[in-house]
């Protein structure tokens, strides 16, 4: 025999599921940051993070390519061209604006942001330039310039010279008179030190106050100042991370908070 619930027990349960439903979905937004280095955050899609666009394998013309995961130890010796006009004011692979003016490269499988040392063998010239986009995707060719770093080096006429290049890493440090790096450490987008770009700012001052919002909720909120061929930022960042599947994943949570943009970055 089936006994009847009572209208009053129905009531106060279905009370009970809406009281515990609020509680759960109403404090998720409030919940603690990770345990920086030591948690495991799953994505907000439920899946395994991915890694950074620009270091997922790509296909050009049915041909695959992989970008290195670490700059660590790379020289190659071939023939390098380079790219002008045509492309100058395009974005690069790594969502920049391509300057043919300014002293960087683009090449099939470094690691973006890496400075390399380009060596000029026939003429002994040399020129140091930062990757920020892919290719050239050009047979027997295995690193594109920018016109500005074509013409330091002294290729500007012939189009190609067969050159050694050299990985350097990330630029650590840079001369204040000239803008151009002068100390670097290497790229390794898999282990190391990380943490999860989330502004960058010209002046300082706004940059501290995005900083002080942010660490009322997020900790080792921190700014970074930077400096390349386009001037002084100050970027900010929250979050420490000992691998870079960590910190990816946690810029995928921040996105799911309102931020506009925040991704993972080595430090």
């Amino acid at each position: 025999m089936i006994k009847k619930q009572c209208p009053l027990a129905r009531t106060l349960g279905f009370l009970l599921v809406i009281f515990f439903l609020a509680l759960t979905f109403g404090c998720s937004k409030k919940l603690a940051p990770y345990e920086y280095g030591k948690s495991q955050p799953t994505s907000s899609s439920g899946q395994k993070s991915k890694s950074p666009a620009t270091q997922r394998p790509y296909t050009i013309k049915g041909k695959q390519y992989t970008p290195m995961a670490s700059a660590h130890g790379y020289v190659e010796k071939g023939i390098a061209s380079w790219y002008g006009k045509k492309f100058h004011g395009r974005k690069t692979s790594n969502g920049e604006t391509y300057n043919m003016y300014a002293m960087t490269a683009a090449h099939k499988t470094l690691p973006m942001g890496t400075w390399v040392r380009v060596y000029n063998r026939d003429t002994r010239q040399e020129v140091t330039l930062r990757v920020n986009d892919r290719g050239p995707f050009v047979r027997g060719r295995i690193i594109d310039l920018s016109y500005t770093g074509a013409k330091k080096l002294g290729m500007v006429g012939p189009g190609t010279a067969r050159v050694k290049v050299t990985a350097l890493g990330k630029a650590t440090s840079y001369s204040k008179k000239t803008h151009a790096p002068v100390a670097f450490k290497p790229v390794n987008y898999w282990k190391g030190n990380f943490t999860v770009q989330v502004g960058a700012f010209k002046v300082k001052a706004n940059a501290e106050n995005y900083r002080k919002k942010l660490s009322n909720t997020y900790l080792n909120s921190h700014i970074i100042p930077y400096e390349d061929d386009r001037g002084h930022f100050y970027r900010v960042r929250i979050g420490k991370f000992t691998n870079l599947k960590d910190a990816d994943r946690f810029s995928e949570k921040l996105m799911t908070e309102g931020f506009g943009q925040a991704f993972a970055v080595g430090e």
